[in-house]
C-alpha cells in the first residue's frame, strides 16, 4: 500500500512540508512507506495503544533511549510533529494485508538447530530460569533462580507483547511482539534461532506440547498463522472469519496440553476455534482446505464452538476441559471442550483479567481467583459451582495474580490508579490479605513469579530505573533487588513448562 493510500482520507494536504511528505523524507526508511513497519516498529494506532500522543511527541523531537530513533527536534517544527503525531495515530483505510508471501519473505534463519550443541553452557539449573523481560530498552534477561544473578541479557524485537513460551525441555523460548515479530532463542546456547514475522500487529503466541508448532493470534490482519517450532518455517496462514464471511480480530490463543489442540478466542465474533493439529481431525472439526497450506505440516482441522458474545480473554481449569472467558461488558460464561457447547455463565462482574487467573484448592474444591481491570477486586470463584465465594476488596484494579503450589500466599498488584506502587499478599487458606508490601514508593509494582520451588517470589518494579525485588515466600521479608530496565514480565521455566496452578499458562 503507497504512502498516498495510506492517508486517503485522512485529512492531510500533500505538498512541502505536509505530514505525508514529512513523513516520507524522515520516517519511511525505518518505519515504511506504509507505516507497517521496516528495521524500526510500525506506526499504526493499534501498535500504538501504550503511547499516548503527548509522549510520541516527545519521543519525535528527542528521540528514545537505547533505540535506534534520532531527535527531530531541532529539525522539525513543532507543527510539523504534531502533524506526524495525527498522521500515526490515523488508521489504515483498510486493513493492512500480509500474507503468506510476506511472511515467507520475512524469515531469517541465525543459527541451525543442528550445529548447537545439545548442553547448557552455564551451570545454573536451565528448569530453574527466568527469562526476565525489559520493556525499558527492548533487552531480555536470563536469570539464574537460584543464585539471582543475570547469567546472559540479549536484545528482542520492539515491545515484546503476550509473553513468551518455552518448548517442552525448557531449553527454547519464544517471544513474541506486538508488531508481529516471532522470535526463536536457544536458551543453553545464549543465541536467536529464527526470527519471522506473523503479522502487523499480534495478540500472542501459543507452544504445542509436543513441542512441534507455534500459533500466532494476529489483531491485524484477522489472522492465526502456524509455525513450525524447530525453525519457525510457516505452515499456515489461516483468515478469522464467520460463516457470514465477516474478519476478526483474535483476543488470545492458548495451547491446551492434553487436548493436542490450540484454542483461540475471537474478539468481534461470538465464537472461539479450537485447532487440532492431529493426522486425522477428531471428531466434530472439520478439515481446513489446501488453501490454507503453506509448506509441509499437518492438515490442520478446526472446530466452531458458538457463544452468547465475544470473549476478550480466557482461562483454562487445570484439566483443559472447562474454558472460563470474560468480556468487556461484564458478562462471564464458560465452555465445555468434551462436549463442544456453552455450559452456562460464571460470575465475573467488571473486567476481570482471566489470562492471570489461577487455581487452588480451598476447603477440598478448586477454586479460581482473578485480579480486575474494572475494579479494586479479587474474585474467588468455585469452578464446581461456578459462586462468587468472596470479592477480596483491594487499593485498585489489579492486572497480575501468581501463587504456586508450595506456597500459602497468593500475590495481586494495584496496577492501576493511585496505589500503583502497591501489592496485595493473600492468604489462600483464609481469602483476606495478609500484607500489603510497597517495594518502591510512587513506582509501578506489577507482576510476582514465583522460583521453582516455590521459596522466593519475584516482583518487578516497572520504571526505567527499576528493578526485580526478590522475597523469602514464606517470611515475606525482602532478599534482594536486581537493577533492570523497566523488567515488565519474569517467567520461570519450570512452573510454565509443568502448567504450575499459580501461574499463567
Amino acid at each position: 500500500m503507497a504512502l498516498g493510500l495510506t492517508l486517503a482520507g485522512a485529512g492531510f494536504a500533500s505538498g512541502q512540508g505536509s505530514a505525508p511528505e514529512v513523513y516520507s523524507r524522515h520516517c519511511a526508511a525505518c518505519h515504511g512507506a506504509d507505516r507497517l513497519g521496516a528495521i524500526g516498529p510500525a506506526l499504526l494506532p493499534e501498535n500504538l495503544r501504550r503511547l499516548r500522543k503527548k509522549a510520541a511527541s516527545g519521543v519525535i523531537a528527542n528521540g528514545r533511549v537505547a533505540t535506534q530513533m534520532p531527535a527531530f527536534g531541532d529539525t522539525l517544527t513543532e507543527l510539523e510533529i504534531d502533524q506526524l503525531v495525527e498522521l500515526v495515530y490515523t488508521p489504515l483505510p483498510e486493513p493492512p494485508h500480509w500474507g503468506a508471501d510476506e511472511i515467507r519473505a520475512s524469515h531469517l534463519i541465525h543459527n541451525r538447530i543442528e550445529d548447537l550443541p545439545n548442553t547448557p553452557r552455564f551451570s545454573a539449573d536451565p528448569l530453574n530460569l527466568f527469562v526476565v523481560v525489559e520493556l525499558g530498552d527492548h533487552h531480555a534477561t536470563l536469570l539464574d533462580g537460584d543464585t539471582f544473578q543475570p547469567i546472559h541479557r540479549f536484545k528482542t524485537r520492539f515491545s515484546l507483547h503476550g509473553g513468551p513460551k518455552y518448548s517442552p525441555d525448557g531449553r527454547f523460548v519464544y517471544l513474541a511482539s506486538r508488531d508481529g515479530w516471532i522470535t526463536k532463542y536457544d536458551i543453553y546456547n545464549l543465541k536467536p534461532v529464527a526470527e519471522i514475522r506473523a503479522g502487523i500487529n499480534t495478540r500472542n503466541l501459543a507452544v504445542s506440547e509436543d513441542g512441534r508448532y507455534v500459533m500466532v493470534g494476529n489483531y491485524l490482519p484477522h489472522t492465526l498463522v502456524a509455525l513450525e517450532a524447530r525453525d519457525l518455517t510457516p505452515l499456515a496462514v489461516i483468515p478469522v472469519e464467520g460463516d457470514d464471511g465477516r474478519s476478526s480480530r483474535i483476543s488470545a490463543v492458548y495451547a491446551a496440553p492434553p487436548r493436542h489442540t490450540f484454542v483461540a478466542a475471537l474478539k468481534d465474533i461470538p465464537e472461539i476455534w479450537e485447532l487440532s493439529y492431529a493426522e486425522r481431525a477428531p471428531p466434530g472439526f472439520s478439515a481446513l482446505t489446501d488453501g490454507y497450506s503453506l509448506s509441509r505440516g499437518p492438515g490442520f482441522s478446526l472446530r466452531r464452538i458458538a457463544l452468547r458474545g465475544v470473549l476478550d480473554d480466557f482461562f483454562f481449569d487445570q484439566d483443559y476441559v472447562l474454558v472460563v472467558g470474560a468480556s468487556r461488558d461484564g458478562s462471564g460464561q464458560v465452555v465445555n471442550l468434551d462436549s463442544g457447547e456453552p455450559a452456562g455463565a460464571i460470575d465475573l462482574p467488571g473486567l476481570p483479567h482471566l489470562g492471570s487467573g489461577i487455581t487452588w484448592n480451598y476447603q477440598g474444591r478448586t477454586v479460581l481467583a482473578t485480579p480486575n481491570l474494572k475494579e479494586g477486586v479479587v474474585s474467588v470463584i468455585d469452578l464446581q459451582s461456578r459462586r462468587t465465594i468472596k470479592r477480596i476488596e483491594t487499593q485498585g484494579p489489579g492486572f497480575f495474580m501468581r501463587s504456586h503450589e508450595g506456597s500459602r500466599y497468593a500475590w495481586v498488584d494495584v496496577f492501576f490508579g493511585p496505589h500503583r506502587d502497591a501489592v496485595h499478599v493473600i492468604d489462600k487458606s483464609k481469602l483476606e490479605i495478609a500484607k500489603t508490601l510497597i517495594p518502591a514508593p510512587g513506582k509501578t509494582s506489577a507482576h510476582v513469579e514465583f522460583t521453582r520451588d516455590g521459596r522466593y517470589a519475584l516482583l518487578s518494579i516497572w520504571d526505567m530505573d527499576g528493578a526485580v525485588v526478590v522475597y523469602d515466600a514464606r517470611t515475606l521479608e525482602e532478599v534482594k533487588r536486581i537493577p533492570m530496565k523497566k523488567p515488565s514480565g519474569k517467567y520461570n521455566v519450570y512452573n510454565k513448562i509443568t502448567r504450575s496452578r499459580g501461574t499463567s499458562h
